[in-house]
């Protein structure tokens, strides 16, 4: 669903979702290590949310950790985890100070450690803040959250005759969070990776060179700008 600025009327994404990619090849490039690379993304990450909501886009959702990443080397993935405990923390400062919310989606309760615990916090503490929605995909994957909704179905009884796509909406890691309007993967790569499945199937698609540190407030004004010049169909 796309929403009018009342400044010159031009088409604004209401959910913008990014896959960030290219940490790992932008840190091989600089002769650092690997760590280093996930460490400037990160960084990069803390200025998403002002970049957007400031143009008038009121949900965020990147792709943070997928279920596939565990199959990494051991040591990365620890990194990954504890810098992504470091984050929740961070962001929540950062959420509370720009007033916007935190949302994670995925397998919250199957990460280590404490980190499910910090997850539902910074949804419990960001949760009345107004300007918009950081949606963090955290152990997530687009085929396991249709089969964990279809689950969810299961145990709550539902019959056949009840079952439509609103229906597997509500039971979606975070019902809340509407269809994307826009999808963003960087470094070159041309794949969705899985990435909101269900949520992407009428998005515009992007997919630019830069490794994610790279990406740049710029990006999200050329980004904008070429989504208000597309004609969107809907199949129609």
């Amino acid at each position: 669903m796309e929403i009018q600025t009342k400044k010159n009327d031009q088409k604004i994404p209401e959910h913008v979702g990014i896959i960030l990619d290219g940490n790992r090849r932008w840190a091989k490039e600089r002769n650092l290590m690997s760590f280093d690379g996930h460490l400037a993304g990160y960084r990069k990450i803390r200025s998403v949310p002002k970049w957007f909501f400031d143009r008038g886009v009121k949900f965020v959702s990147v792709y943070a950790f997928s279920t596939e990443n565990w199959d990494r080397d051991p040591e990365e993935v620890n990194y990954l985890m504890k810098l992504l405990r470091q984050a929740i923390d961070e962001e929540v400062t950062i959420a509370n100070e720009q007033d916007f919310k935190i949302l994670v989606s995925g397998r919250i309760d199957e990460l280590p450690g404490d980190l499910p615990v910090a997850c539902h916090e910074a949804i419990s503490r960001t949760s009345s803040n107004k300007k918009g929605v950081l949606n963090i995909c955290l152990n997530y994957g687009g085929r396991a959250e249709i089969v964990d909704a279809a689950k969810k179905m299961i145990r709550s009884n539902i019959t056949e005759e009840q079952v439509h796509e609103g229906m597997f909406r509500k039971y979606f890691y975070q019902s809340e969070v509407p269809d994307l309007d826009v999808l963003v993967r960087t470094s070159g790569e041309w794949r969705t990776s899985g990435f909101l499945l269900w949520q992407a199937a009428y998005a515009e698609l992007f997919f630019i060179k830069k490794y994610w540190p790279d990406y740049e407030e710029s990006d999200v004004v050329n980004l904008l700008n070429e989504y208000n010049e597309r004609d969107r169909r809907f199949g129609k």
